[in-house]
């Protein structure tokens, strides 16, 4: 009977969402977070070559440091077991929706998590740390390409769909703006 006990345990995983700054080990963390999910958030929507020079304009290194350095933004790290799983850098700068015109407003501008570790305890526990940064605003936005898969998440969470716009990120997909 204990062995089926022991058999039938699930593995319980550790995760840990964590602010992150410009340390060798923040950047390189960030570079390999950056750059992985954007491939897996992308992949097959682009071309390849529009999708590597995507990660090599707003992901490399010398980017990376200026945005993590920068008042503007904050960088969360998620670990699943020590490992880095996924990330969000919550940021004021961007345009804001007109909705929010006069309303102290933040926005997530990035919100990642590898395809390996895309599990609802991840995706929480990286969302609770943005909501925790948030707080203190009154209104929280986001800007995703429409077809993302993680926007039933986002609108189960309280935003609210907005707005379709021509194109996300200045590449080729319609995008919408989420409201929280």
């Amino acid at each position: 009977m204990s062995v089926t006990l022991i058999n039938t345990l699930e593995y319980i995983m550790k995760i840990i969402t964590k602010f992150t700054i410009a340390t060798e080990q923040g950047v390189a963390e960030l570079l390999e977070l950056t750059e992985k999910s954007t491939a897996e958030k992308l992949s097959g929507l682009i071309t390849d070559a529009a999708l590597t020079d995507f990660i090599t304009v707003n992901y490399n290194k010398q980017t990376l440091i200026a945005e993590l350095n920068s008042m503007s933004n904050q960088f969360l790290v998620v670990y699943v077991d020590g490992v880095p799983a996924g990330y969000a850098r919550i940021t004021s700068k961007g345009k804001q929706p007109l909705k929010l015109e006069n309303k102290r407003a933040i926005r997530i501008a990035d919100f990642g998590i590898l395809q390996h570790y895309n599990d609802e305890a991840v995706r929480h526990s990286l969302f609770e740390k943005c909501m925790a940064v948030a707080k203190f605003y009154e209104s929280i936005w986001i800007s995703e390409y429409s077809e993302n898969p993680l926007l039933p998440f986002f609108e189960d969470n309280g935003f609210i769909r907005q707005e379709v716009a021509p194109d996300w990120e200045g590449l080729s997909l319609s995008s919408v703006c989420l409201i929280k």
